[in-house]
Parts: structure tokens; C-alpha cells; sequence
């Protein structure tokens, strides 16, 4: 990283411009995947990401640049030419930038850091994965386990004075099983992981319990009847089920596109956009959360942002430059996968409040419906919110009561129109992993709720 007396220095050559504003993003990360089939390795693969990026605001522009070289010559052949873009006109000379560097306690700190472990150890947790699969059930035939750990080492200085750093940890295990009967062959995934060092493999989600969530939905689907379509009511289960959410409202609430008009819930604050049972919060404070940071990618603090508070819009997710355009507070939002993106607004741990009603009254009064335990994935339209989601794993609901399993089921509707429809919320919060893509790159965010009823949604199905 770079010295405090180089950032002042290269802050204050951006500062002699037009520009108003000047930010360094430094990174340095090691990341690991190693991928196992059938309990035998195939592959381990290392990187190490390493670079600074530059920005500079002119009151609602913003120019960017980056380089994997941070030699003196590169940052400042790259600082002259973001000065051009800006415009290098000047009635005086610009005061020199002052770092005061801001120390904070970690929020998310580890106790066992994978650089320090064997891979023979790391290798030990997917070949545990492997076991507890194929032991789950003889028709489980394939398993797929790997394993994705990343160590980030960021640090984030900018004209108004601020030197900030954080270090972020995580790791994931993705486990698929295939089941197999009959000439049938279906799979299951489970893929947790956390903000945490392989502390994570003991504390929170061992490698067998993942196997067996993978293999126990391979086996159900090996069964599973064509799902009927039609509008009709559906509960969909806590944890991933909260990737409705987010793709088809959380987006939605992210200033990139609130800000630009772009969204169906721009110039809604303070208006009710949802049902009054439903409360939302992005939240990147949960301590080793798989989507919380310290700061965000602008340097700020994270917060934990209410969203929606009894079915009215009480905040949107707001980074630094779209806090010009629309004329509020930075929320802590800006984030990016690394320093060849711009930071934008973007979630963290998002997720729907618990309600008050209990997970078998969501089930009471169903004549006919479906229960959608486990989504898989969808696309979405951002700025109308529209979606279509894939169920993968799905039961019928008939006289209020879970019946058969059913396959090729999915959810189709609007991110609006789900708010207001749904009419019931359990009290059994859990949160699921994944990665989120969007204008600043990929980057790992928690969805969650708890089990909601919506009363009326249109399900795509097979008959």
C-alpha cells in the first residue's frame, strides 16, 4: 500500500484541476478455489489481484481510471490524464491534501486464516462433503464439492481528508449431489458460506450438513410431479428464498437506478410500496456476515439501512456520487467487485424482517397453491422489476396441508406488484448466500427473509 505521504501527494495533483472531489482505491487480494468430483481433486486454482483505481468528480461527472502498476511514472501518467478529462484550468493553486487516518474496531475478525492451513487440511472439509453425501442415500451416484476462500486487504483515501483501510475474509463451500433411480437423474445444491476463516466449517455450517441439504433435495426431486400453472397462492421458505427480494425490489432500491429515474420506485419515499406486514433491511454490520465490510468501497462506515418499515419506502441504498444527483446522504453503499470498477451503489445483506405469524398459519386457507422451499435462479427486468424465477425444490399446497413434490415450476411477476401481495410473514428469519452482479461487478451479498405467504402470484409450470 501506498505511503500516507505518497496519497497527499498524488490526492493534491488531483486536486489541481477542475475536479471537486478525489478518491484512491487500493487493493491487494489472494483468492483460492479448489474444486473436487467424487472425492478426488481436479483443481486448485490461486490468484492474486493486485492494483489502484483513481476517480475524480466535477460536480455530476466522474471520471475514472485504473492500473495494475503503482510505480510513481504509472499513477502519475494516470493522474494527468484523469486531470485532462476533467479539465486542468485553475485560477490558484489547490491546498495540498492532509490525511488523518480513521481507526475503527473490526467488526468481522477470524480465528483460523486459510492462507495458514494446509491444503491437505482445506482438502479434509470437501472430502468430509463427499462422505456425508454419498452416505445419505445409495442413489446419490456424483458429488461435486468446492471450496472459495478470499483474503482483501483494501485501503481508500480521498480530498476531504480520510485515510481508511479493512481487511475482508471469507469462504464458501459449494456442494452439488446427483441422484439417480430409474433412468432419472436429478441434483441438488447448498452453497453457505460467511465472513470468517475456516472458523466458519465448524461454527456455522459444517461441510456434512451442507452434503446432506444438497443430497436430501437430489433425492426429493427424483420423485417430483409436473407442477401445475395458473395464478394462485404461494409460500415461499425463509433464507434463499429472499433472492425474489432482492433481484426484483432490492435493485430497485439501489440509487444507480433511483437516481437516473430508472426505477419503479423512484420518487417513492415515503409512500407505501408494500403490504404493512412487511418490513426490509440491507444491513453490512451483521458481524462476519457474507456480505458485510467494515467500510464500504467509498471509505465510509457501514450501516444498517431500513429499507421498508411496515410496508413504506423509509431509504434507498445510496453511494457517493448518486447522493449529488439526488440530493441526500450517502448511505454506505458503495461497493465494488475490485479496483478496475467504479464503486456504485450496491446491497449487502438484504433481507425481509420477521413477522409476528407463525409457518403453519401461512399454509391455513390454501385450497390449492404451491410451496416453493428452495428458489433457484431467474432474470429480472431492473427498471420495471418484472422477473422469473426458477423453484428448485417445490411442493403442492392442497387443502392446507404440504403434498407432493412437484418439478419445472416457476415464479413470474413484478417486484410491486409482490410487495403489496404478500399477506403473511413468519418469524423464522435465515439468511442465504450468493453472488450479485450489477455496473461495479460481482460481489458477494446475503439474501434472507423469513417464510411469506403471497396471496396471489402467477406460477409457471408444466401442466
Amino acid at each position: 500500500m501506498l505511503t500516507q505521504q505518497e496519497l497527499e501527494k498524488y490526492l493534491s495533483l488531483c486536486m489541481d484541476s477542475e475536479g471537486d472531489f478525489a478518491e484512491i482505491y487500493e487493493e491487494n487480494e489472494f483468492s483460492e478455489t479448489i474444486r473436487t468430483l467424487n472425492g478426488k481433486a481436479e483443481k486448485t486454482e490461486r490468484a492474486i489481484t493486485s492494483g489502484i483505481g483513481i476517480r475524480l468528480y466535477k460536480d455530476l461527472q466522474s471520471v475514472y481510471g485504473y492500473s495494475n502498476e503503482t510505480d510513481e511514472a504509472s499513477i502519475l501518467a494516470l493522474i494527468n490524464d484523469l486531470r485532462e478529462a476533467v479539465g486542468t484550468a485553475q485560477e490558484a493553486p489547490a491546498e495540498p491534501v492532509h490525511l488523518t487516518r480513521v481507526e475503527y474496531e473490526n467488526n468481522n475478525p477470524i480465528k483460523i486464516d486459510f492462507r495458514e492451513v494446509s491444503m491437505d487440511d482445506k482438502m479434509a472439509y470437501l472430502l468430509r462433503a463427499y462422505k456425508a453425501a454419498t452416505e445419505y442415500d445409495s442413489r446419490i451416484v456424483k458429488v461435486r464439492a468446492d471450496m472459495l476462500n478470499v483474503h482483501q486487504d483494501v485501503q481508500i483515501s480521498n480530498s476531504e481528508g480520510r485515510l481508511i483501510s479493512d481487511t475482508r475474509v471469507r469462504t464458501r463451500i459449494y456442494v452439488d449431489a446427483f441422484s439417480q433411480e430409474d433412468g432419472v437423474l436429478q441434483s441438488g445444491g447448498f452453497y453457505p458460506g460467511g465472513g470468517k476463516g475456516l472458523e466458519f466449517y465448524e461454527e456455522d455450517t459444517t461441510p456434512e450438513d451442507a452434503a446432506r441439504e444438497a443430497a436430501r433435495v437430489a433425492i426429493v426431486k427424483l420423485h417430483a410431479k409436473d407442477c401445475p400453472s395458473g395464478k394462485m397462492p404461494v409460500v415461499i421458505d425463509n433464507a434463499f428464498g429472499g433472492v425474489i427480494f432482492h433481484e426484483s425490489c432490492g435493485h430497485a432500491l439501489e440509487a444507480t437506478s433511483v437516481a437516473k429515474n430508472q426505477s419503479v420506485f423512484a420518487g417513492k419515499y415515503g409512500q407505501q410500496i408494500a403490504n404493512t406486514c412487511v418490513s426490509a433491511v440491507d444491513d453490512g454490520t451483521i458481524p462476519n456476515g457474507w456480505g458485510s465490510q467494515n467500510i464500504d468501497d467509498e471509505g465510509n462506515f457501514q450501516q444498517r439501512r431500513q429499507l421498508i418499515k411496515d410496508g413504506i419506502l423509509t431509504s434507498y441504498m445510496i453511494d457517493r456520487l448518486n447522493s449529488r444527483r439526488m440530493g441526500m446522504e450517502p448511505t454506505g453503499s458503495g461497493r465494488r467487485q475490485n479496483y478496475t470498477f467504479e464503486p456504485t451503489s450496491r446491497m449487502s445483506n438484504t433481507f425481509i424482517c420477521p413477522g409476528t405469524d407463525s409457518f403453519e398459519s401461512l399454509f391455513e386457507g390454501i385450497e390449492k397453491g404451491l410451496y416453493a422451499k428452495k428458489m433457484g435462479g431467474g432474470s429480472v427486468n431492473p427498471q420495471t422489476g418484472e422477473f422469473n424465477f426458477s423453484v428448485m425444490e417445490g411442493y403442492l399446497i392442497e387443502n392446507g396441508k404440504i403434498t407432493d413434490p412437484v418439478k419445472g415450476a416457476a415464479l413470474i411477476g413484478s417486484g410491486a406488484e409482490i410487495l403489496m401481495n404478500i399477506d403473511k410473514v413468519s418469524d423464522n428469519l435465515a439468511r442465504g448466500q450468493g453472488m450479485c452482479g450489477s455496473l461495479s461487478g460481482s460481489i458477494p451479498t446475503d439474501v434472507g427473509q423469513p417464510a411469506i405467504r403471497v396471496r396471489s402470484i402467477t406460477v409457471g409450470g408444466t401442466v
